[in-house]
């Protein structure tokens, strides 16, 4: 199992901003921080916006800000508002044609990792996750 880029910027977004709390990011800081692609960094906070993990403020001094608590961010809970999906096999889908389901022993297996998987998740929040400005290689304002 592999997560998307998706989530992984997802929650490398969090991070930084419950890191930078003292003040707004910005979608080309944070590009900048992780060397990855701006473009990709607008659909990501995009959609932890809406889902209500970040707050954007608009304006020329806008930015970006955890819209919770970091203690109240569940890494399950990101992860689910981000993966398109956990059907880790054929059969966890709508339009399964798998011609075993019926009897196979797999499936149940799977869904029992799965619920392994996301009740360890569900165990942490961005709080556990939490780095200092530091730890991204930048020096802290004088």
């Amino acid at each position: 199992m592999r997560l998307t880029n998706f989530s992984d910027y997802a929650l490398r977004v969090l991070i930084y901003a419950a890191a930078r709390r003292d003040r707004l990011i910005t979608i080309e800081e944070t590009a900048a921080v992780y060397g990855i692609s701006r473009a990709h960094l607008m659909k990501v906070v995009n959609q932890l916006t809406r889902a209500g993990f970040l707050k954007a403020v608009r304006g020329r001094s806008g930015g970006l800000t955890l819209a919770k608590r970091p203690n109240q961010i569940k890494i399950g809970d990101v992860l689910r508002a981000t993966e398109p999906d956990f059907a880790l096999v054929e059969c966890f889908t709508p339009d399964n044609k798998c011609r075993i389901t019926p009897r196979c022993r797999l499936r149940g297996v799977l869904k029992e990792a799965l619920a392994a998987f996301n009740s360890t998740l569900d165990r942490y929040t961005l709080a556990d996750l939490i780095l200092k400005p530091g730890d991204f290689g930048i020096r802290p304002a004088a």
